[in-house]
């Protein structure tokens, strides 16, 4: 397995983080990549577990002097991006590396290692189920789950087609071993 790349994305509460939380811990060969944000942590991340915490002005510091494979501005003033240094640190351990991020950036990073990356969409079966998720977590306003469940709904129609795979996570136990599969299948290439 040489330099690897296995992305995952999804609008928030699709269940990516779930998903790739049970692969990682089944796998010593996949490792995750901490992505870089400039907004604040959420409930008890912590820098360096979760993500790299920077404030906006350090971002932009950082997109400057190249420091990013990729990166976005999710929001205004709401940077995220896959730090090159992560990159590195993983492939030099020779590891596959897994990400769990937005669609934008999915399909960012596709676009960057092609054919050495799988990319994979996971869709909850309704944005309904996806605000119910939302709220559920209790990290967030009423107004950031609106936010996210209306950049939900147009994140569905932007991947359409721009994913290798797309996994419907209706059923938490079979998305879990449909994820299994194709990781499997991939790393054996």
């Amino acid at each position: 397995m040489s330099n690897k790349v296995i992305i995952f994305s999804a609008p928030s509460g699709a269940g990516k983080s779930t998903i790739v939380n049970h692969l990682l811990g089944l796998r010593p060969d996949l490792e995750f990549s901490i992505s870089a944000t400039s907004r604040a942590p959420r409930g008890k991340e912590q820098h360096g577990v979760e993500y790299y915490f920077f404030s906006a002005d350090e971002f932009r510091k950082m997109i400057a002097e190249d420091k990013f494979v990729e990166y976005e501005e999710v929001y205004a003033g709401s940077f995220y991006g896959t730090l090159r240094s992560e990159v590195e640190r993983i492939w030099a351990k020779g590891h596959a590396i897994v990400f769990d991020i937005d669609v934008q950036g999915g399909v960012n990073l596709k676009r960057i290692f092609g054919d050495q990356a799988l990319s994979v969409f996971i869709q909850a079966p309704s944005v309904e189920v996806l605000r119910e998720r939302l709220v559920g977590r209790g990290t967030d306003t009423e107004e950031a789950i609106e936010r996210r469940v209306a950049k939900a709904a147009s994140e569905m129609e932007f991947a359409a087609g721009k994913f290798d795979y797309v996994l419907v996570n209706d059923d938490l136990a079979k998305a879990k071993a449909e994820a299994e599969g194709l990781i499997d299948e991939f790393l054996k290439k």
